[in-house]
């Protein structure tokens, strides 16, 4: 649990809608019990609009929307380039959070072809599909892609911790990491829900004209299909995961030709598909505390 004391960086909510609060809370350990100020991840509905179109409300931490907005429109396929979004605008309402976004004309008649207006929850991956085959998209192979020395997998599963603020306080939120072999992680983003913040992530990304596949991908949670689909969908050719892959996640990982790491730890990783990407390491690993 975190500390009341903890200090953070700063953080930027979306039009004053915050990302965690402050509750006192009664801690139970044994039979004694003492009062406590706890930090509580918030997550707030946040709708997004496709020329005045409403698609979906996905349930969120409201941070980092308009990354997550672009990053969720390619890794969906709504859109196929970021120059296919004219303009995003952020606006506050009652009862949650509005993204409108005003996309090229054939890409929303592509949109509205698919007839998809539902309600995302926190963990949902399929994210308003309404056929069976809008669920399971197979992405394009990825290239051959990066080596990845063990040793900067382990190092970069040492230091993502250290750049989650938000879960620092709440211990609510997954994060999404993305890191460069030979130079360690560059960009973090957190959420409540494991594919928003590697929506996050992939969105802020594209804005800042990286190429995804020239690094790789550290999730905090585990590997879902849709986790697989997402990141493949942008070139990335390995993502590592502390927690357990599907056994859909590894057929899609399995055709389209990307490296998946399961039980990512300090001390193991599996490796599920496409193991060639991660190779040995010339130096001493650290050693897990």
């Amino acid at each position: 649990m975190a500390k009341p004391n903890v200090v953070i960086p700063a953080l930027k909510p979306e039009l004053g809608w915050p990302c965690y609060q402050q509750s006192s809370v009664e801690r139970w350990q044994g039979n004694e019990r003492s009062i406590h100020t706890d930090y509580i991840a918030e997550e707030v509905p946040v709708s997004l609009v496709y020329n005045g179109t409403p698609h979906i409300v996905m349930l969120m931490t409201p941070a980092n929307l308009e990354d997550f907005a672009l990053g969720f429109s390619l890794t969906e396929g709504i859109i196929n380039k970021p120059d296919e979004i004219l303009g995003t605008h952020v606006y506050n309402r009652s009862n949650g959070i509005e993204v409108r976004l005003e996309i090229s004309e054939n890409r929303f008649c592509n949109l509205a072809d698919k007839g998809r207006n539902l309600t995302g929850r926190t963990g949902c991956g399929l994210c308003g599909a309404s056929t069976l085959e809008q669920v399971v998209r197979y992405p394009e192979p990825v290239a051959a892609g990066l080596k990845l020395p063990i040793n900067e997998l382990v190092n970069a599963l040492s230091a993502i911790g250290q750049q989650q603020p938000i879960n620092k306080l709440t211990g609510a939120v997954h994060a999404a990491a993305w890191a460069i072999p030979g130079q360690g992680i560059q960009y973090v983003r957190e959420d409540v829900g494991r594919h928003n913040a590697l929506d996050k992530l992939i969105g802020l990304l594209i804005r800042l004209g990286k190429n995804p596949a020239q690094g790789y991908i550290v999730m905090t949670s585990r590997a879902s299909f849709e986790i697989v689909q997402k990141a493949a969908s942008v070139g990335i050719s390995l993502l590592a995961a502390m927690s357990a892959p599907t056994g859909l996640a590894i057929r899609i990982a399995e055709e389209c030709g990307l490296t998946l790491i399961g039980f990512a730890r300090q001390n193991q990783q599996v490796v599920y598909t496409h193991p060639h990407r991660l190779t040995p390491s010339t130096q001493p690993l650290l050693q897990p505390a």
